[in-house]
């Protein structure tokens, strides 16, 4: 008895304590983790710049707001993912293309097979030797949101546009996201799980210049590490680049090689002329109204058609409706489309060969592929990456 008696008082104090503890615990899982994460800024490497990328979201989450949340995915048919044969892509010279083919009223044409399709490089025609309808081919995509000064009045509905983009996209898509001002932030990573991707756009601001052509280049290095031989890449921008190290013609030399269809969505009006001055407050440029409205279609015309790919320019800054139809229409048309694979000849003497694809038994058909392909030593082309 007199033992137990000593027991009592402290088997009680274990007992609060152990009450403290879980409730401390729940209060703790209910506020969840408050620390933001951190930007991560690696050294620069080489002259083509550097990318700010941020680390990994933390395990607990609050869910994004209502407008962004992207329902449940439904699997979509199409069994395995049709790719040529090992032999066939590693012949010297081998190289794909993506092809669009509408009727005179603009619709896709999708029923088509190999045989209604003719290719020629430099005006003579190649046999196709590898043929594929991308209706069920998911595709490694990389989205490109600009994030500069310019951009401020337009993010609200680059958000609400994106959403609408990652909503329509096939379940087995793998996507990355970079945000970019006067450098390139990787904000997420490649991932089949787009949620992760949505719960990123939070982190869009604006501020800061343009970095169009530099975001563009690693926008295309990075797309060549997804695990599928088509790739796009979609630039949400208003065009006007004042900031990167690379060129233009680079841009354009480096898609080129790649085969990747740049996709891109102008914000402005192509006629606005600025002003010329802007304001700078430490790391922050605040731009004219001029530069505001302004947005360089051309160039962004120029990345499209080079790469088979096409420009949506949006004139109406607040016009969010017809930024969500665009990219839509982009998500749409990633499925509607042919892959054709060919060899060209004298693949050792290297250079530049201008690409056409007709289809003679459809009359009337608009036709749009990329202009040429690099073939040659140098080139890596982009059915390699990801490819088993």
């Amino acid at each position: 008895m007199e033992r137990t008696r000593h027991f009592k008082p402290a088997i009680a104090a274990l007992v609060c304590v152990l009450a403290i503890v879980s409730t401390a615990a729940i209060a703790a899982a209910q506020q969840g983790d408050s620390n933001a994460p951190s930007l991560v800024l690696p050294q620069r490497q080489g002259s083509g710049g550097s990318t700010l990328e941020l680390p990994s979201m933390p395990q607990q989450q609050s869910s994004p707001p209502p407008s962004l949340q992207i329902p449940p995915q439904v699997p979509q048919a199409g069994g395995e993912l049709t790719i040529p044969s090992r032999e066939l892509r590693e012949q010297p010279g081998y190289e794909q293309v993506q092809v669009t083919v509408t009727d005179p009223n603009g619709t896709y044409v999708t029923n088509l097979q190999k045989g209604d399709f003719k290719l020629y490089l430099d005006g003579q025609q190649r046999p196709i030797e590898f043929f594929r309808q991308d209706t069920n081919t998911p595709v490694s995509v990389g989205i490109l949101v600009d994030t500069s000064g310019s951009m401020a009045p337009k993010l609200n509905q680059g958000r609400a546009a994106i959403a609408e983009f990652l909503r329509d996209l096939n379940d087995r898509d793998d996507v990355f996201l970079f945000a970019f001002s006067a450098h390139p932030f990787l904000l997420q990573p490649f991932t089949m799980n787009h949620e992760l991707v949505m719960r990123r756009l939070e982190l869009l601001h604006a501020y800061g210049q343009t970095a169009l052509f530099d975001v563009i280049m690693q926008g295309l290095m990075m797309v060549q590490r997804g695990r599928y031989d088509k790739k796009a890449l979609l630039v949400i921008t208003d065009g006007m680049d004042n900031a990167s190290s690379a060129t233009l013609a680079e841009v354009v030399g480096e898609a080129r090689r790649m085969g990747v269809l740049v996709y891109s969505i102008g914000i402005g009006d192509p006629n606005a002329s600025g002003s010329g001055f802007s304001f700078a407050i430490g790391p922050f440029t605040l731009p004219s109204m001029g530069d505001i409205e302004r947005v360089d279609a051309q160039t962004l015309h120029t990345l499209s058609t080079e790469t088979g790919a096409k420009t949506y320019v949006i004139r109406q800054v607040g016009d969010g409706e017809q930024l969500r139809n665009a990219c839509e229409s982009i998500s749409l048309e990633l499925r509607e489309q042919y892959t054709i694979g060919f060899v060209a000849p004298d693949a050792s003497a290297g250079g530049y060969r201008g690409v056409r694809v007709d289809v003679p038994g459809s009359a009337g058909a608009s036709v749009r592929v990329r202009k040429g392909i690099e073939v040659g030593p140098h080139s890596e082309s982009a059915y390699n990456a990801g490819v088993p």
